[in-house]
């Protein structure tokens, strides 16, 4: 099966799971573009009454395309379902995010929300953090080199993130630095927390506690159901 079906099957099993009456948390990503199209669908056809508060510019504009009711997290600070795709995720539920730049308003969200379901294909489920995608870690630009020498201290390569030559610039103006380890990572509770107390770091793209369910796309065209504990 393709990529881009093994998306769609898991995209559309998590939309599946959205209850009338709910308030939403809306992630950011390929993957999430699937279930927002077919939430999209189930709101048209079965006349779900919901509302969503998006994690990004990008996927405000895919819900507003697919007619998904918004609104702001100045109006709702509490969430009854959060759906949101990985970069990473091992047999923890522990995470790496951030791919597309939107790990704070991700991480923000997701703290806020009951119920938090993960899609992902079979492709990112990995059985150590970082061993193939680099952790994205959001710093303002008047500390980025700071944040750079003492990222380095913590056994990583930071890499500053561009777009078309320029420095990435994420929805709240910071930069992303994408930080290679080599042998992966092997605590990621201590590293969290190291990169946490750097004066700079706005967020790091570790997320640890923030997954309750796992919808992971097979090749076969199936989708399994994972429950942390």
């Amino acid at each position: 099966m393709s990529k881009e079906g093994l998306k769609r099957n898991v995209g559309y099993r998590a939309a599946e799971l959205v209850k009338s009456g709910q308030k939403l948390g809306l992630g950011t990503g390929s993957t999430v573009y699937f279930y927002l199209e077919r939430l999209g669908e189930r709101i048209r056809t079965e006349k779900l009454d919901v509302v969503g508060v998006p994690t990004s510019v990008q996927t405000m504009e895919q819900a507003m395309g697919f007619d998904i009711p918004l609104a702001t997290l100045d109006e709702i600070q509490e969430f009854d379902l959060y759906v949101d795709g990985a970069d990473e995720i091992d047999g923890q539920f522990r995470m790496i995010k951030g791919g597309g730049g939107a790990l704070l308003r991700e991480k923000i969200i997701a703290s806020c929300s009951n119920q938090k379901v993960i899609i992902v294909d079979e492709g990112k489920v990995v059985s150590r953090l970082g061993s193939g995608f680099a952790l994205p870690v959001e710093v303002v630009p008047f500390g980025r080199r700071v944040c750079e020498n003492r990222l380095q201290k913590l056994g990583c390569t930071p890499l500053l993130r561009t777009a078309d030559g320029s420095p990435f610039v994420t929805n709240n103006g910071n930069h992303i630095l994408d930080c290679r380890f080599e042998a992966g990572i092997e605590a990621p509770e201590r590293m969290e927390a190291a990169i946490n107390d750097i004066p700079g770091v706005v967020c790091c793209g570790l997320f640890i506690g923030l997954a309750d369910h796992v919808l992971v796309g097979k090749n076969d065209g199936s989708v399994e159901e994972r429950t942390r504990g």
